[in-house]
């Protein structure tokens, strides 16, 4: 991980400027961060040695981004939505990711081994982008809670099918039976492992009347439940999730103090802003120093699929609850799930993370980028007048 303190105390000055300069331009925060990457590539900043790994953004940058979103989702109300979240966030991952991979055979010509594994990797939203933006735009309510909640499940999703479909992309040998039992101990290992660590941090935070020491508690719940699971190879983002909602509600009834959960929410949400601004800058300077000139066509389908796989998981399974009087997902709202289906952070770093050996697999990242590109610029960029538009913000 090739990224040193000056780098990152440099990085931290640039985005509170950046941050400042967008405000007054009403510009999003992350489309001015993405910006200012590609602008450190090109200029005599000395950022062609900043390395941007797997390792980077999956075990030190996702972990305290999804324990920070999911800290503010209330159990009550994510139990009410949780059938419309978890079919979008499975079955809608799942189509997706068939549309992409079959898409990225027939048109752009690619083999099934990598047009797989870029559809799983590409299908899901990703939370870093998401949450950022509707952050931002000062989203509330069930809308906020449908499109932060579904980004983050889906996150487990794509990450554990991601892992499944690499195994068999190297040859892995895995049966269908195999497969099945695979992903139920990923998902069960991942729960519990973040039962486990969120609830010694619970017990340990009420024997201490010291904000320090909570806050600490909840590095290690966010960290800790990761780490856990990702060692026995189980997951570790429904881990963090699960470490996050537990502590979240958990620890709100009493295991933190009144500072101490004051400290831990003002702790997190600089967390967010400093992991963030630096996911970003890193998107927009690896960006930079990818060659798009021979892979125009294939990124274009890419984008085309994107959409056509992101509308085809949103319209028809959220008409599956529309005789469900509490469950009805408001046409509004699913043209915002539609449209506010961002990639991200997530994508790159599955892609980064392909074995060397994969054949198709600088092709493979230099088209993730050039989604993610679209994504954050155009999606990014129009999501704000969108939310507008359909009155969800005024």
């Amino acid at each position: 991980m090739n990224i040193s303190i000056e780098y990152i105390a440099t990085f931290l000055l640039i985005a509170a400027i950046v941050a400042m300069v967008v405000r007054r331009l009403k510009v999003p925060y992350t489309v001015g961060l993405m910006l200012t990457g590609i602008v450190l590539a090109v200029s005599p900043f000395p950022s062609d040695d900043i390395g941007m790994t797997k390792d980077l953004i999956f075990n030190i940058f996702l972990p305290p981004l999804i324990y920070e979103a999911a800290i503010y989702i209330k159990w009550h109300e994510l139990r009410r939505d949780l059938p419309v979240i978890l079919t979008l966030a499975t079955v809608g991952v799942l189509l997706s990711a068939a549309v992409m991979a079959a898409g990225m055979h027939y048109l752009a010509g690619w083999g099934w081994q990598s047009a797989i594994l870029f559809g799983v990797l590409i299908a899901a939203t990703d939370p870093v982008s998401v949450i950022a933006t509707f952050k931002e735009a000062g989203v509330h309510g069930r809308l906020r809670l449908l499109v932060e909640a579904e980004s983050l499940f889906n996150d487990s999703t794509a990450a554990i099918a991601f892992s499944i479909a690499v195994a068999f992309a190297m040859g892995g040998g895995m049966t269908v039976s195999g497969t099945f039992m695979t992903l139920v101990i990923t998902v069960v290992g991942g729960i519990l492992c973040g039962l486990l660590v969120a609830g010694g941090v619970l017990v340990l935070a009420g024997r201490t009347n010291d904000h320090l020491v909570e806050i600490t508690l909840t590095t290690v719940a966010a960290y800790g439940s990761f780490l856990l699971a990702e060692r026995f190879h189980l997951s570790g983002v429904l881990a963090s999730l699960v470490a996050g909602l537990l502590t979240g509600n958990i620890g709100s009834l009493g295991s933190f103090t009144d500072k101490g959960r004051e400290a831990v929410l003002s702790f997190w949400e600089f967390i967010a802003f400093t992991v963030n601004s630096l996911i970003f800058m890193l998107i927009g300077i690896r960006g930079a120093y990818q060659d798009f000139s021979n892979l125009l066509i294939p990124i274009v389908i890419a984008i085309v699929l994107v959409l056509i796989g992101r509308a085809l998981a949103i319209y028809p399974l959220s008409a599956l609850f529309s005789r469900s009087a509490l469950l009805q997902v408001r046409s509004s709202h699913q043209h915002i799930l539609f449209w506010g289906g961002l990639r991200g952070a997530l994508a790159l770093a599955l892609a980064l993370g392909l074995p060397p050996e994969l054949a198709q697999r600088e092709a493979i990242v230099t088209v993730a980028f050039g989604v993610v590109a679209f994504s954050i610029f155009a999606q990014g960029l129009t999501i704000v007048p969108f939310l507008r538009k359909l009155k969800e913000i005024p």
